[in-house]
């Protein structure tokens, strides 16, 4: 829809299909996975948090990708439930730049994040006598301290301090107010937003990335070294949940944003829609099914909730 250069208020979610019976089973589909996401990460940081062997760093930053995980899907969903059945499915600017710059913020969190994770692995399978030393309480409580705030200045302060302006076509084809799909109807001279897409991008999901690689070539290296195959499998096991997660992560990310732009909005949607929603549900699942600890914790914890 054109505007022929007035400012736009609101945005038209032209993402969702017009038949009933699609609406229904995406519905049905997406509430399944979103109260699996909340149920699924509220109890792992309920059971880390009440099984004291589970206070470790690891937990620890588990617990805090749970909370993103529960944020980035809480930031969207609600109102995608609410649009799917709606006649006139629509989203104030203002309401679409705050959950656009929630998930960039806890998406890019999440990358660094899974860094800091990737550390964590390397550290305890390189230098076990020396792990709580080097990753002790002070240390794994500044890093979240640290960046936490720290990529909230860099993702989100430069689109608040200079807004976007919009004033072509207010027609947005996704489900959600996704970055690369915002900038897509904004006018003017965009070049500023690209480069603060860019900068932020390098620092928050490219250099982790590297980070994650390099420290993976260090861990395989240190395992080769492990004589026994037994050995070598227990090390390994420790950080097969996290290299999952980072493969589930990387690989729908890369999928989304470095993909052709024109066809980001018709067709990567649906990988957007997996990043989003499907990798928050499993995270849980996966580190649970591939933690003898974590499983262990779990059942105490339900049969405690249970009986």
């Amino acid at each position: 829809m054109e505007l022929n250069n007035q400012t736009i208020k609101e945005f038209i979610l032209v993402g969702f299909s017009r038949n009933m019976q699609i609406c229904i089973l995406f519905f049905a589909a997406l509430l399944l996975m979103y109260i699996f996401t909340t149920f699924g990460n509220i109890f792992l940081i309920a059971t880390v948090l009440v099984s004291p062997h589970l206070h470790h760093p690891m937990y620890f930053f588990i617990c805090n990708l749970s909370f993103i995980d529960l944020g980035y899907s809480s930031s969207s969903l609600p109102k995608v439930f609410i649009d799917i059945f709606s006649v006139r499915r629509t989203i104030s600017v203002a309401a679409c730049m705050v959950q656009m710059n929630t998930g960039t913020f806890l998406g890019s969190t999440e990358s660094l994040l899974l860094a800091v994770m990737a550390y964590d692995r390397y550290v305890a399978i390189s230098f076990p006598l020396y792990y709580n030393i080097i990753m002790n309480w002070k240390v794994c409580r500044t890093i979240i301290i640290v960046m936490w705030p720290g990529n909230f200045l860099i993702s989100v302060v430069p689109y608040v301090s200079r807004p976007l302006v919009f004033c072509k076509e207010n027609e947005l084809d996704h489900f959600v107010c996704e970055i690369l799909a915002v900038l897509q109807l904004a006018c003017g001279n965009i070049i500023y937003f690209k480069v603060t897409l860019f900068v932020p991008s390098l620092f928050t999901l490219v250099l982790p990335l590297v980070f994650i690689v390099m420290s993976y070539i260090l861990i395989i290296s240190s395992i080769l070294k492990i004589q026994t195959t037994d050995g070598r499998l227990k090390a390994f096991s420790t950080c097969a949940s996290h290299l999952t997660v980072v493969s589930m992560f990387y690989g729908t990310s890369i999928s989304m944003y470095m993909g052709q732009k024109k066809s980001f909005s018709s067709n990567l949607k649906y990988i957007s829609l997996v990043y989003g929603v499907i990798t928050p549900a499993l995270n849980p699942v996966i580190y649970s099914l591939r933690n003898n600890d974590v499983k262990e914790a779990f059942q105490k914890v339900f049969t405690k909730v249970v009986h």
